[in-house]
């Protein structure tokens, strides 16, 4: 009875085993059939990983493929402009080249270079509308120029003379090209000009010039140089190896020959501080001629180059808020005990004679009062007259009317309004016309 219990318990658990074995085969199965079946629902997430990351590589090999052609058509594309404008300098834009003149063309700037004053002569080249976006900044990388023969001014020169390294053809004119603008710093470009010319006047008529281009989208021609003679002085500093003149007056003449309407201009300034405004200094192409002795653009035909450089008119150069303005009467054409708006602010608090061109006018009906502004308008103005309501009726004509874009000269006590030399003006007598002589007998 005993071995039959025996028999039936273990016969029991065999049967449980197998069915534990079965069980445990079920589950393997399903085990292998569930990782299947989630390899089959993940694969296509991670070939499409796969995809993705031979996607962006193939991308990014392209990219970079791109953006080399890119700088390769960049620098292709800045090497035909640099030789468009040599070209354009050798057709119109070169002064007449004499016998013993050392010419030098660099990439985009050709020059005349004077051995005898250690300086150019003159320094031809042109602002082009690519200035508004080129974004090159200065190097400030001053060197000899190496084709020059008998060499160049040098850094001992300059240093400690008291005068700055003037930048002839400026080279925030260049700042669309690396090679250009670096090649402005030779020293055949320089010039010693004093701190107050070349930090102040002299960078403003550069950026006078600028904006004109800018706003007219049309290249320009430039030739700047020293007024160079045999009696200059030149640079006394320590160390210094070459004699360089220091030039009395500095020229830049400039040609604008785009379009329907061709016009020159150009400007003198004095070596050191200039009180005018830029456009006070501008003059004809002719009279720079005459003063250095420098035949400019005898490229153009003979009757056009004639009226371009006899005539000027510098309100055709003046951009946004300087249209309008007028420079400061020059003092040998003013009368007798008279100043012009610039002088006017020495004599706050005196009673004296201010003349001038009224640029802009206006009548305030509120307050009955007419305000006048003489050579430069609001915001800049440079003199201002007011002429208040209760004194209206002293005048047979209308002020703001009569006497706009007139040369008058007004006389009475000069105020100081806000920084501006101001006058009230009671009668009509006050004022007098430039253009008619009986009011100055």
């Amino acid at each position: 009875m005993l071995i039959v219990d025996l028999f039936l318990y273990f016969s029991k658990k065999e049967i449980q085993m197998k069915v534990i074995v079965q069980r445990i085969g079920i589950l393997k199965k399903a085990c292998r059939l569930f990782f299947l079946a989630l390899i089959l629902l993940l694969s296509p997430y991670y070939l499409n990983a796969q995809d993705y990351n031979v996607e962006i590589d193939k991308l990014n090999t392209e990219m970079q493929s791109l953006t080399k052609r890119m700088d390769e058509i960049k620098d292709k594309l800045e090497d035909l402009k640099l030789q468009k404008v040599v070209e354009d300098l050798r057709s119109i834009g070169l002064p007449a080249i004499e016998e013993n003149d050392d010419v030098i063309y660099h990439s985009a700037m050709v020059l005349s270079y004077s051995e005898k004053h250690e300086q150019s002569k003159w320094v031809a080249h042109m602002i082009l509308p690519d200035i508004e976006y080129g974004n090159v900044s200065r190097t400030n990388d001053f060197r000899e120029d190496p084709l020059v023969k008998t060499g160049t001014a040098v850094k001992a020169d300059y240093w400690y003379s008291g005068f700055d390294r003037g930048h002839l053809a400026p080279s925030a004119d260049f700042k669309w090209s690396a090679k250009a603008l670096s090649e402005s710093y030779f020293y055949s470009n320089m010039a010693p000009q004093r701190p107050e010319l070349n930090r102040e006047r002299w960078a403003q008529l550069e950026g006078f010039l600028r904006r004109y281009v800018i706003e007219h989208k049309e290249p320009v021609y430039v030739v700047t140089g020293g007024v160079l003679k045999d009696d200059l002085p030149s640079m006394q500093n320590k160390g210094h190896k070459n004699e360089v003149s220091i030039p009395e007056l500095f020229y830049k003449v400039v040609l604008d020959y785009s379009g329907d309407e061709k016009k020159g201009l150009a400007f003198l300034m004095p070596n050191g501080e200039c009180e005018y405004p830029v456009i006070a200094y501008a003059v004809s192409i002719d009279s720079v001629e005459a003063l250095t002795g420098i035949d400019f653009f005898p490229a153009l035909p003979d009757e056009e180059e004639d009226l371009l450089e006899s005539t000027y008119d510098v309100k055709l150069w003046q951009t946004g808020k300087e249209k309008g303005d007028y420079p400061p009467i020059p003092v040998s054409e003013l009368p007798k005990k008279s100043y012009n708006t610039v002088q006017a602010k020495m004599f706050i608090g005196d009673k004296v004679t201010i003349c001038g061109t009224v640029v802009s006018t206006k009548y305030h009906e509120k307050s009955g009062a007419t305000f006048i502004n003489l050579d430069k308008k609001f915001p800049n103005q440079v003199f201002s007259v007011n002429i208040w309501k209760d004194n209206r009726v002293n005048f047979s004509y209308k002020p703001e009317e009569e006497l706009m874009h007139r040369k008058i000269c007004v006389q009475g006590k000069l105020r100081d309004y806000k920084g501006t030399p101001a006058m009230d003006i009671s009668h009509e007598r006050q004022v007098k016309f430039l253009d008619d002589p009986e009011d100055f007998e």
